[in-house]
């Protein structure tokens, strides 16, 4: 997808290629705090080089569209979970999976924790500079254990069943996995005990319907995912060390980004 530059008034403007503001970057060894997302920190895992050259040399790639689709289902599940939340009794969810015994979170953050667009949950990162934030999507209390159990919706529009081991074995669905894991560790370390068993709510779209008419029906399904917030802390540090180089690091050989970039400057 090719896209040109715009300002908020959705106006074309010229494409620099830079952040337009110095705060969006990181000086190695800087002592100002430096915000890193749960997006940021995937993009480490993902390529080292590709993460480097947004963060701290400030490049700005190129943007994304919105999933305005996604958003409205994510939007309309949280208005629903939150008349049980109010009310403290499970959704009808809940019954069907043999969970009665957990009702949504109340907390006064809650609304916060879910923005994350202005935050979500925010945690410095042990004795750095480094504040690490992430917008879950709920958050639900087992009232039997009173652990707090993290949970993402997922929409979709699939021809196949949805089923825990095929869903939690996709290869592109890794990522929801590390979703989980920095939820967890963020709430962990805001001193929160949470379940080792998080969900993920996927609503899927039925494709097989006769046509549109003017609705479209979703499935509901809870896939149960045991967390691991073990492995974060060690690949935090390797971050903020690769943060604190003068150097560029290699980029993933698999990373198509870095690719097109590399053969792209033979025809400068």
């Amino acid at each position: 997808m090719i896209s040109l530059k715009r300002n908020s008034r959705g106006e074309l403007v010229p494409a620099t290629g830079r952040r337009s503001t110095e705060k969006s970057s990181y000086k190695p060894n800087q002592t100002n705090d430096f915000k890193i997302s749960r997006s940021k920190f995937s993009d480490f895992l993902t390529c080292a080089r590709c993460f480097y050259m947004d963060r701290v040399l400030g490049l700005d790639g190129p943007g994304t569209p919105g999933w305005a689709l996604n958003s409205a289902t994510d939007e309309l599940l949280k208005r629903e979970f939150d008349v049980c939340r109010e009310q403290q009794i499970p959704h009808r969810l809940f019954k069907r999976n043999g969970l009665e015994h957990v009702v949504p979170f109340q907390h006064k953050e809650m609304d916060a924790w879910r923005d994350a667009l202005r935050g979500g949950i925010i945690q410095k990162f042990e004795d750095t500079n480094i504040i690490l934030t992430g917008g879950v999507d709920d958050i639900w209390l087992d009232t039997k254990t009173q652990e707090l159990i993290v949970v993402d919706y997922k929409s979709q529009a699939s021809l196949h069943e949805v089923e825990p081991v095929s869903y939690l074995n996709n290869v592109y669905h890794e990522g929801y996995k590390l979703q989980m894991d920095f939820y967890n560790y963020l709430l962990n370390c805001r001193g929160f005990k949470t379940s080792s068993i998080s969900y993920f709510l996927v609503v899927n779209a039925d494709r097989t319907a006769e046509g549109f008419n003017e609705q479209m029906k979703f499935s509901e399904t809870l896939i149960p995912y045991k967390n691991d917030v073990s492995w974060i802390p060690k690949k935090l540090r390797e971050m903020i060390k690769t943060m604190n180089s003068n150097t560029v690091p290699d980029s993933h050989e698999s990373c198509e980004n870095c690719a097109y970039a590399k053969v792209r400057t033979e025809y400068d």
